[in-house]
């Protein structure tokens, strides 16, 4: 007969789900509230199933999402709805509006006075 350890047991985390909520850039809290664990479970999670901690792991998962999201981009410039996409495109893949200012070094000063 083993004898019982005590304490909480395992807890489960499902490897495509956890890969799958780093592709769409869930935060590390928004992962814990999916699996219902703390931050120190989801680190020795990763620990143990990929030998590195969820700082590590996390950037490597999430850059699947990034490379679909532009997939995304490209099929959307055929038409629909790209506001959603530039905004996604601004937050996680760095784009930005480019905007391009000319200034004649002359500045203009009204003072009234009353």
């Amino acid at each position: 007969m083993a004898k019982d350890k005590g304490g909480r047991p395992k807890k489960e985390i499902d490897i495509a789900t956890f890969e799958g909520l780093c592709k769409i850039q869930a935060t590390k809290n928004e992962i814990c509230s999916v699996f219902d664990c703390d931050e120190k479970t989801l680190t020795r999670w990763c620990k143990e199933t990929y030998g590195k901690g969820f700082s590590d792991i996390y950037p490597q998962k999430a850059e699947a999402g990034k490379a679909s999201l532009r997939r995304m981009q490209f099929k959307a410039a055929e038409g629909g709805n790209t506001t959603m996409l530039i905004w996604l495109g601004k937050q996680y893949l760095g784009q930005k509006d480019k905007q391009e200012m000319e200034h004649s070094g002359e500045l203009a000063v009204k003072v009234e006075w009353k």
